[in-house]
């Protein structure tokens, strides 16, 4: 069976975990957080990247400090995980789904600026595949009509537009490092920012309310609960297990790019004969090989396809479920205008296995496997 996602694993996590034993300091905030939180500083240009336990903790987070409360309304593409929805729906805001582009699967920046009401308060772009939303358009729209931009960058690590890393565009920007990311913590995120007047209630809100960073950096004699905020703090086995997988960042984007290009250059043939769509990489945009996707003609070609994928040992998938179509969608939020790609596009979309150290045999059978379906 070749697997759909292996987490990745380097030979060097075991030795960093080792180190946090060893310190006797295994909650967080130790050695190993800061230097995760440096290298993301320096690797992204950004000036604040705090991690947390989850992507999805990132966002309520990010909720949090964007004030949106009852009442208000966040602008996202329906085609995304339902934790992009949920963080905002925890802070009573109504969301407002928008259709997405059929070439990329981004959210479609030609749709928002009809979507905005006088109730809108954020904007959230999620980099579908680490392929970058045209943030320029999106930026422009934010500032016109005073608005916030929270990036959905889950997938989007070391992805980049116009040479700036995903993330770090937006007033704040959200990454996981769940275990089918290209790196990994097993669980775990980052919330990221510029602005320095964020800094201190970010803080606050990742270390349940309380001023304890403050605390240990000696800037106070004791701390107490003084905001609302949660347990986003992860711990340093988590961050020691990520500072391995960073020390070889290089290494494995490098390996996971050429499975992508060989799938890519595999299928050219096939989307020229019309069989299926290969992922379209905007001009602006530098991806990072987070997955690589085939868009079939139909929801029964699809079903059919992954069917006979599983019966040749090969487990592929496929991905969301537009948020609009679930009772959960349809009960905290609405979708903007016509439904012209969301659903159609979803049903098309077969996710194939892409992950570090993966065979060059098995990428070849997956491909073989793919082309024999349509001869």
């Amino acid at each position: 069976m070749i697997d759909f996602n292996i987490p990745p694993y380097t030979g060097t996590e075991e030795k960093y975990i080792q180190e946090a034993i060893k310190s006797r300091k295994l909650c967080g905030d130790g050695r190993f957080t800061k230097q995760c939180s440096q290298w993301m500083q320096e690797h992204l240009d950004v000036c604040h990247a705090l991690l947390t336990t989850s992507c999805t903790h990132a966002l309520e987070m990010a909720a949090v400090l964007t004030g949106v409360g009852e009442g208000d309304e966040v602008i996202m593409p329906s085609y995304t995980f339902v934790s992009t929805a949920n963080a905002f729906v925890q802070r009573g805001a109504r969301i407002v789904f928008t259709d997405i582009r059929p070439d990329n699967m981004d959210l479609d920046e030609r749709l928002l600026e009809e979507a905005i009401t006088e109730r809108t308060r954020v904007i959230v772009p999620v980099h579908y595949a680490g392929i970058a939303c045209d943030m320029d358009a999106i930026l422009d729209l934010a500032r016109r009509y005073d608005l916030q931009v929270v990036e959905d960058a889950a997938q989007g690590l070391t992805a980049r537009y116009k040479g700036r890393a995903l993330g770090t565009i937006g007033d704040y920007g959200c990454l996981s490092f769940h275990e089918t990311k290209n790196l990994t913590m097993g669980e775990g995120g980052a919330l990221l920012f510029q602005q320095e007047e964020a800094l201190e209630r970010a803080e606050i809100v990742r270390e349940k309310g309380t001023d304890r960073s403050k605390f240990f950096r000696g800037q106070i004699d004791k701390y107490t609960w003084v905001d609302y905020g949660s347990s986003y703090l992860p711990s340093e086995l988590n961050a020691a297990y990520l500072w391995g997988q960073f020390m070889e960042c290089d290494r494995i984007q490098q390996d996971r790019m050429q499975t992508w290009e060989f799938y890519h250059q595999a299928f050219a043939d096939l989307e020229q004969s019309g069989c299926l769509k290969r992922p379209v990489i905007p001009s602006y945009a530098e991806h990072n090989a987070h997955m690589y996707y085939i868009k079939v003609a139909d929801l029964k070609t699809r079903t059919r396809l992954l069917s006979y994928l599983k019966e040749r040992g090969i487990m592929a998938v496929f991905h969301y479920v537009p948020l609009h179509s679930s009772r959960a969608g349809q009960k905290f939020g609405r979708f903007f205008g016509e439904d012209r790609y969301t659903t159609r596009e979803s049903e098309r979309l077969i996710r194939l296995p892409l992950y570090y150290n993966m065979r060059p045999e098995d990428r070849e059978r997956v491909a073989e496997a793919v082309w024999d379906f349509f001869r």
